[in-house]
């Protein structure tokens, strides 16, 4: 018997810099900030989604921010694919940097960048 979802609900992140990533992800993906769990955990939401992403600060040596912990990478779906030069502006200039560009083959154009602690987002 499979489970009904309604499909992917969070992604929970141990950052470095709770702050630096805090503005990586409010200012390159307009991302809404929900709440806050003590100093050290931010909850944030795309506008109009469901979705959210949580950062928390890495507290110990046994966290590896950016290491993946098996997460090969996450992805955002721009609102217009015409964007995808000024997001990837955008994920540089906030801290990221780009790791490939490309085209699907269904013809859809695709970047792979980096936050700030090294996960990789597609776009």
């Amino acid at each position: 018997m499979t489970i009904r979802t309604e499909g992917l609900t969070h992604l929970h992140l141990a950052v470095r810099d709770l702050d630096q990533s805090l503005r990586f992800y409010l200012g390159v993906f307009g991302m809404e900030e929900l709440f806050r769990e003590g100093e050290g955990m931010v909850f944030l939401r795309t506008p109009g989604a469901a979705d959210t992403v949580t950062l928390r600060r890495s507290a110990s040596s046994d966290d590896r921010p950016g290491d993946g912990g098996g997460i090969g990478r996450f992805g955002f779906r721009l609102a217009d694919e015409e964007d995808l030069d000024r997001a990837v502006e955008e994920v540089e200039r906030a801290g990221g940097r780009l790791i490939r560009r490309g085209e699907h083959p269904d013809g859809q154009p695709f970047a792979y960048v980096t936050d700030p602690d090294g996960y990789v987002i597609e776009l």
